[in-house]
């Protein structure tokens, strides 16, 4: 058999790639699915350069359970991909989830959380003194309180990864180093795809997991998604005073965050209008000491002396158009599918994105009907509503 012929060709092996190819080898071992990777060290991929977080504290249905998934897969997720005894460590934090909220914003906050309630989610509504007895260290001027996710929290992303990935090579797909460079099509039909190297290989369907390269890889085939590489940044600082317990991600309605890391750390960071766009991977230490210190050191009077240890920035595949992940077949181009525009929730979307894709191409139905993400809404510009992105 032609080892260049596959029935699935998915473009990119980070955490999308590797979940969506876990999920069609685990419903169809048949399958032949190649995965294409251009950088196998992942060293600039956004999964591996992330906060790690899971959190349900979403204003649209369909993001918390997507969320509420995560987190059953999440319990048993070092079980389930274990490959011949060995199983990965994905260090699950579950510290908990803190947005808070102003009088401004009470009414907002207050309907997403009666929203994730009547879904099952654990959550809880902490008013201000509430907030100051957990957390003592906290100024809740302004602040009317939040909401708080007990069973929430962080993993190690690169691990989740490697767990996707070694399972899904386990079960029989191929991971092939290379870049795509085309997405080959005929009449709308698409046929595989072609890379750097000059290799072509052909399927009848190629499913877009490029993460911030998505816009890219579809430009090849004549398709412009709104998505644009968005730079984030994230410190972490060794504050002179030590919460007496971890702190959980705490997110102001400024859209501040931070949390507490392991070795008495601190990582703290804000997405910024001014957030450059491209494949840009420089940390700026001044947007720490200029802009993010103040407004921690306002909040938090205690962590007005740190230690800057060090820093990063990872790139967002940012959706433009409404922040929401891109999901399901292009109208235009038959076999051509779409997991893209997560805007910096992809980790932990993997599980419920793999599985809903899987079962789309496998026409099999949904376990969880996403179809309120499909990409026909970017042909009619018509973006759907989701006030929980941070």
């Amino acid at each position: 058999m032609n080892n260049k012929n596959y029935d699935i060709i998915i473009v990119g092996g980070g955490i999308m790639g590797c979940s969506s190819a876990y999920h069609l080898m685990s419903l169809d071992d048949k399958l032949k699915v190649a995965v294409v990777e251009m950088d196998p060290s992942y060293t600039n991929a956004s999964t591996t350069l992330s906060w790690g977080n899971v959190r349900i504290h979403f204003s649209l249905k369909e993001n918390v359970q997507i969320s509420q998934y995560a987190m059953v897969v999440l319990e048993r997720f070092e079980e389930d991909m274990a490959v011949d005894g060995e199983k990965p460590f994905i260090s699950w934090h579950r510290e908990g989830n803190l947005f808070f909220t102003d009088e401004k914003g009470v009414q907002t906050a207050k309907d997403a959380f009666v929203l994730q309630r009547s879904l099952g989610c654990q959550v809880e509504w902490l008013s201000a003194s509430e907030v100051k007895t957990h957390y003592p260290l906290y100024d809740m001027s302004g602040l009317v309180g939040g909401s708080f996710g007990p069973k929430e929290g962080y993993l190690d992303g690169y691990a989740l990864l490697m767990g996707y990935k070694a399972k899904a090579r386990s079960l029989g797909a191929k991971f092939i180093q290379d870049e795509v460079v085309a997405v080959s099509h005929g009449v709308q039909q698409v046929e595989g795809v072609r890379f750097a190297s000059g290799e072509k290989i052909r399927a009848g369907f190629v499913i877009n997991c490029a993460g911030a390269w998505t816009g890219k890889v579809a430009l090849t085939a004549g398709i412009k998604l709104p998505i644009a590489p968005t730079k984030r940044q994230v410190f972490a600082v060794a504050p002179a005073i030590k919460p007496g317990s971890p702190l959980p991600l705490t997110v102001l309605p400024s859209g501040f965050c931070f949390r507490s890391e392991t070795g008495n750390l601190l990582l703290v960071g804000k997405g910024m209008l001014e957030d450059s766009i491209g494949f840009d991977f420089t940390w700026d230490k001044k947007r720490f000491t200029d802009v993010l210190w103040p407004e921690l050191a306002q909040f938090v009077p205690a962590f007005d002396t740190l230690k800057l240890v060090r820093g990063w920035a990872g790139l967002y595949d940012m959706n433009t158009l409404d922040g929401n992940a891109i999901l399901g077949e292009w109208p235009e181009l038959r076999g051509l599918f779409l997991a893209n525009g997560f805007s910096g929730h992809g980790l932990q979307q993997a599980p419920a994105v793999g599985r809903y894709l899987s079962e789309l191409i496998l026409g099999k139905p949904p376990t969880i009907d996403l179809s309120i993400f499909g990409p026909e809404r970017i042909l009619e510009n018509k973006p759907i509503t989701e006030l929980g992105l941070v």
